[in-house]
């Protein structure tokens, strides 16, 4: 006797893909920000009316729906992460959809979701923080192409877009097919640490994020501990960012305290504002870069 094999329905995730992307073009606009920039997530939640606060909780992320929305993300993920579960939580805002929970869990798109509105969140996320014309201009402005592009190359536009590296290597090859799967899976082999090994030419425990001369947003979010390496000769305000070391590629900062920080080139060729969270900050996200909360 044959034996019929039980399947959840499916659904078309090319027609869902192309919805995604529409809705992050819509609330880019809905925003005022252009289709090609680096975003703060946060920033735009706020504009779009979405509460964002920062929990000390085991999970990815949770919608609540309400008067007024609001999302809560876990402190203990690390800070690209952090972005990431933001946007695909504003994408269940986007889409309608009820309160929800996402634990922990890895990058959906490498396991698709099960659920639509898990793969939509997801998918919207992706093209919200890294919009195609965006990343085409990010390769292009540096000489570099996607396909052929090294692991320390594909963190820095990783860096420029505030995501991690594995995420931006999945929305290549899954999301906006400008790397091949084959080409996306050698270089998700790189470690986190090989790459801050290979970047920085030491073993270093600390995370790290990279902004070159050609980087495109305004400001850079980092916080206390992280490693910030910047465009050689990069001067800074304060004393919220300590020089560490001067290397070949740039110059090697550590972040000691919370606040903001004028970052800039002595021959004016670049420039951020560089904002300090302190770690694993527990608050609402638009006060994260103040010593104290005023929410607390």
């Amino acid at each position: 006797m044959n034996m019929m094999r039980t399947r959840k329905p499916g659904f078309n995730r090319s027609a869902l893909a192309k919805q995604a992307m529409q809705a992050a073009i819509t609330a880019r606009a809905k925003a005022k920000v252009d289709q090609h920039s680096p975003i703060c997530i946060y920033g735009l939640c706020e504009t779009l009316g979405v509460a964002v606060r920062f929990n000390n909780i085991n999970m990815e992320g949770m919608y609540q729906r309400g008067a007024p929305p609001r999302i809560h993300l876990s402190a203990r993920r690390p800070l690209p992460r952090r972005a990431y579960n933001c946007a695909h939580e504003l994408g269940h805002h986007v889409f309608g959809h009820g309160s929800s929970i996402d634990e922990l869990r890895e990058d959906a798109k490498k396991h698709p979701w099960e659920d639509p509105k898990e793969f939509l969140a997801d998918t919207f996320a992706g093209f919200m923080l890294m919009p195609i014309m965006g990343l085409r201009r990010a390769f292009a402005v540096r000489g570099w192409s996607p396909e052929n592009a090294t692991a320390p190359q594909m963190f820095t536009i990783a860096c420029d877009f505030g995501v991690g590296y594995a995420t931006l290597l999945t929305h290549l090859s899954f999301g906006v097919n400008m790397i091949s799967r084959a080409r996306a899976a050698a270089l998700q082999r790189v470690t986190p640490r090989a790459l801050r090994t290979q970047i920085l030419g030491a073993l270093t425990p600390e995370p790290l994020v990279v902004a070159d001369n050609h980087r495109a947003g305004p400001t850079l979010d980092a916080e206390v501990k992280m490693l910030l390496l910047l465009p050689l000769g990069t001067e800074t305000t304060g004393d919220r960012l300590a020089h560490d070391r001067d290397l070949i590629i740039g110059s090697l900062f550590r972040a000691v305290r919370p606040g903001i920080v004028q970052a800039s080139a002595a021959d004016g060729a670049w420039a951020s504002f560089v904002r300090i969270a302190p770690e694993a900050y527990v608050g609402l996200a638009q006060y994260r870069h103040l010593e104290d909360d005023p929410d607390e």
